[in-house]
């Protein structure tokens, strides 16, 4: 989410903890069952996961990033264990924060809960 944040063209992206009342009520009848443990993307009245929803993120994306939705024509399974691999070991590679960032006023309105 902070990569999205500073690397989003426009402000057009709103965001949700999945454990937030909005996201439960959003999502009931998309029925995600065990899918909550992944960034999951709802567009259009459609609901696209792991790999799907990422790519299609790029989209609102600076530089060569829309770019990055050619991979979309990789079948989904393909995407999605290179997306769980990243997911894993994403940690390992890049680390945590030390710091939790201050939420503007102008950032929080684009928070749903």
């Amino acid at each position: 989410m902070k990569f999205v944040l500073r690397k989003e063209k426009n402000q057009e992206l709103f965001f949700s903890p999945l454990q937030s009342e909005f996201a439960k009520k959003t999502l009931v009848p998309f029925n995600l069952g065990d899918n909550l443990d992944s960034m999951i993307l709802l567009q259009n009245g459609k609901v696209y996961l792991k790999s799907s929803g990422s790519l299609r993120v790029t989209k609102y994306l600076k530089a060569l990033w829309p770019s990055a939705q050619a991979l979309l024509i990789v079948p989904p399974f393909i995407r999605n264990f290179i997306y769980n691999y990243i997911a894993k070991n994403r940690i390992t590679w890049f680390g945590t924060a030390d710091y939790c960032e201050m939420m503007t006023p102008e950032l929080k309105k684009r928070f749903l809960e």
